[in-house]
């Protein structure tokens, strides 16, 4: 998102954050409110439907008791319900025949106002109140029951007490009204709401009403339900809404207005950075005001100025520094720091040439450029590449470096900003020049020799690549001849090192077998012991000999001794881990350094060393049959049975030996010798192996007996 964008989004949020707060808390406190005054009237309607029933349960249970109590009840049934205390009065004997009813008493089932809360299967006609007819002994004679009628006219009276609209329910049934003052337009919303619940809670409809629905219960059997309209002011969410999109409307426009007046400056700012950037430095910054915008545009002009100056002088002394570029080849050429002198090469290169970035790239083995050393190339690389420069693998022939790898040509030019150089950095103008062996200079193939034969080009060693010339102008023929002068340095550099390798490699290593030689041996060991007391570690040294070589040579000639002595470290080579380490001592004696091993560890691998050897024998050509040999092998470990490497090695050879007179084709591990100071370490009862599980050295071992070796601790 860009700046102007941020700046829209961060007034907006301020703006309309509080506007939508002030909508929504508007919206929920009038909900809240009007919800809360809804369910104070029913609960007050609520209350005051059971006050009317019961006082009209009380009227019509002192009917009943007056009738009962007169000794003509028929005649003061008719005199009460003549006086409109009642609707009916109905008596009945002690069987439950009717023995007297009323003239236009209402039709059964009457509701017993003393009933259950249970609800009953048929609608309700007429709320009654039964009490006992008894004669002036006290026998009881049958009972009597005064009625009221229940009708439109009493639901109306209820709302009108009420202030709400009243629904008489009937039946079982939730949805069957006998009696209602709902409207029409809200009767089944008012239902449909009311048989969602099962108790006096109060809910709304979808036409903003809220119900309530009560009995039957006990001194209460009517099944109502009350409803009230809602006192929200109508429209409101709609009000609130508009209002919301017009004060959004009005913080978009203003919001626009004010980040692009506050960004314009900042964006001309960064265009003229962009092209400085490429390397137009005459880019300027109208100053259009004397804000700190204002002079931030003043100290960027006043700096593109001064920059270019120092370009200019920077052109001027790169021709003075060309000429030394002989004398740094020659200085470069005597040391086998092969990273230094690449680093060395590299800025050099850039500083002659007024390059930005660069790369020193080398043939790997599979026909792969590898970057070797890079300066500059940070945020040249795509965003979904994490990696950047530490990634700059270039298949030979793939790319610009690739095919100047592959043909022998150098190049240069301008990369147009919608071309993609696969692999290689993002740039505008580049030149890369190869470098080859110092006996053959890299040409490209069919180049004219001096007679009618043609030029075979050098196996390219790698290629030397420089991005971006400060100026944004191209690389020219001079800087083609400058970097092919530091190529060659490359070049020379680069075969010295291997030259060098290689001559260190072979003063260390034997010709016949490959592992490394006694020279080697006394290095080795002595470093090992080293590093093994340092760490508190354990060090395990094998001696190795083939049991009656001399026969071998003496039967089947020395060729054969030779093929048996590569074929036998060929196969210590495959018995031992990448730690290990073998020699050839001389002759067909052998010496294997163990580190972290311990005796047990060194026996177990002269076991396998030497099943290697006697379970598969050796074939040799030009003989019929293969040859059988065997090796016999001592076992010391430092710290135990020496406190240097010369030490453990001659008890290494003295094990050795003590394996050659217990018959050959064994091992043994060396006795620990008197004179070795040791001291006791103590150790917790309840003391586990060591997390990495290696062996400690000086670490107390019960004593135990090794296949085929003594017994040791």
């Amino acid at each position: 998102m860009t700046l102007r964008g941020r700046l829209t989004a961060a007034f907006l949020v301020v703006v309309l954050g509080p506007v939508l707060l002030g909508a929504l808390f508007v919206a929920s406190t009038a909900t809240a409110v009007d919800r809360s005054r809804s369910t104070e009237r029913l609960a007050v309607a609520a209350s005051t439907v059971r006050t009317s029933v019961d006082a009209l349960c009380q009227q019509l249970r002192a009917t009943a008791d007056a009738v009962a109590l007169n000794g003509d009840p028929s005649a003061a049934a008719n005199q009460l319900v003549s006086r409109g205390l009642a609707a009916g009065v109905r008596i009945t004997d002690v069987n439950g025949q009717v023995t007297y009813a009323s003239a236009g008493a209402p039709s059964p089932p009457w509701r017993d106002c003393s009933g259950t809360a249970e609800p009953q299967p048929e609608p309700v006609h007429a709320l009654a109140a039964r009490v006992d007819l008894r004669d002036r002994a006290g026998a009881l004679l049958g009972t009597v029951a005064a009625a009221q009628l229940v009708d439109p006219a009493f639901v109306a009276r209820l709302a009108a007490v009420t202030g709400v609209a009243v629904t008489l329910l009937g039946g079982t049934s939730s949805d069957r009204v006998t009696h209602t003052t709902e409207s029409r337009d809200v009767r089944d919303a008012v239902l449909a709401a009311a048989s969602a619940v099962d108790s006096e809670r109060v809910t709304e409809t979808t036409e903003g009403r809220y119900v309530r629905r009560i009995g039957p219960s006990t001194g209460q059997p009517l099944p109502l339900v009350l409803s009230v309209p809602s006192e929200r002011p109508p429209g409101l969410h709609v009000t609130l809404i508009g209002a919301v999109v017009l004060a959004g409307l009005l913080a978009v426009l203003t919001a626009w207005r004010l980040a692009r007046v506050t960004t314009r400056p900042l964006v001309e700012l960064a265009s003229a950075v962009d092209r400085v950037a490429y390397g137009d430095l005459t880019a300027r910054v109208p100053v259009r005001s004397r804000d700190e915008l204002g002079r931030l545009a003043a100290a960027f002009n006043r700096m593109t100025r001064e920059t270019g100056s120092y370009v200019a002088a920077l052109t001027s002394s790169r021709d003075q520094l060309r000429g030394h570029l002989a004398v740094l080849g020659d200085t470069l050429a005597s040391t086998h720091d092969l990273q230094r002198i690449l680093r060395v090469i590299l800025h050099s290169a850039i500083a002659a040439t007024g390059a930005r970035a660069g790369a020193v790239l080398l043939v790997e083995a599979g026909g792969m450029l590898a970057a070797q050393c890079t300066e500059g190339l940070d945020g040249r690389w795509p965003e979904d590449d994490p990696d950047g420069p530490q990634t700059l693998r270039v298949p030979v022939g793939v790319g610009v470096v690739g095919a100047v790898a592959a043909t022998g040509e150098p190049q240069r030019g301008r990369v147009e900003p919608t071309d993609v150089l696969a692999g290689e950095p993002r740039c505008r103008t580049y030149v890369a020049v190869p470098f080859a062996t110092p006996g053959g200079p890299a040409v490209p193939a069919g180049t004219p020799g001096p007679g009618d034969e043609t030029v075979t080009p050098a196996a390219a060693l790698g290629v030397l690549a420089l991005y971006d010339r400060v100026g944004a102008d191209e690389f020219d023929d001079d800087d083609l001849v400058t970097l092919r002068t530091f190529a060659g340095h490359a070049a020379v550099a680069v075969e010295n090192v291997r030259v060098h390798e290689e001559a260190q490699r072979l003063s260390l290593t034997d010709p016949l077998t490959g592992l490394w030689n006694y020279r080697y041996l006394r290095e080795s060991i002595r470093r090992e012991v080293e590093r093994a007391s340092r760490f508190g570690r354990m060090l395990s040294v094998l001696a190795l000999d083939l049991d009656r070589f001399k026969d071998v040579n003496d039967t089947y000639g020395h060729a054969a001794g030779d093929t048996v002595l590569a074929e036998f470290a060929r196969r210590v080579r495959g018995e031992i881990r990448e730690v290990d380490l073998a020699f050839r001592q001389g002759g067909e004696e052998f010496v294997l350094l163990l580190p972290e091993t311990d005796a047990r560890g060194a026996a177990i691998v002269a076991e396998r060393l030497g099943a290697a050897v006697r379970d598969t024998p050796i074939a040799v050509e030009a003989y019929a049959g293969p040859v059988m040999v065997t090796v016999s092998v001592g076992i010391a470990v430092y710290p135990d049975h020496g406190s240097t490497g010369r030490e453990v090695l001659e008890a290494a050879d003295d094990a050795l030996y003590g394996a050659k007179a217990a018959g050959r084709d064994t091992y043994r591990v060396a006795e620990v010798r008197p004179d070795v100071p040791t001291r006791e370490l103590p150790v917790l009862a309840g003391a586990v192996s060591p997390p990495d599980g290696l062996p400690r050295a000086g670490r107390p071992v019960q004593a135990h007996r090794e296949p085929g070796g003594p017994a040791r601790s």
